[in-house]
């Protein structure tokens, strides 16, 4: 399945975008609201200055072909939610009661 990426005009749109991408593929986002918003807002960050909504927890090199993929969802976050419940920067959490 290819991961449609993010394209929000806001962090309301994007948390709405993350939460149904989540629903989607069985995890879910932070449950910790305080935590959650501090990483939708790198994120938002991340769109303003570079255009894309990269991952807030990875280094955007300016070179488009190589950041691709840490645009969010990146192609990352299924193995690293796997390993260690969830995905490096905290946004998403594997669904196990």
């Amino acid at each position: 399945m290819k991961i449609k990426d993010f394209k929000p005009k806001n962090s309301e749109e994007l948390v709405k975008q993350a939460d149904e991408y989540a629903k989607k593929v069985g995890i879910k986002l932070n449950p910790d609201k305080k935590k959650l918003a501090m990483i939708i807002k790198g994120l938002m960050d991340n769109k303003e200055k570079h255009g894309e909504v990269y991952c807030p927890c990875r280094v955007v090199t300016g070179n488009k072909e190589k950041d691709k993929d840490i645009i969010c969802p990146c192609v990352f976050h299924r193995g690293e939610i796997e390993l260690q419940g969830h995905c490096l920067c905290l946004l998403f959490f594997g669904d196990k009661k």
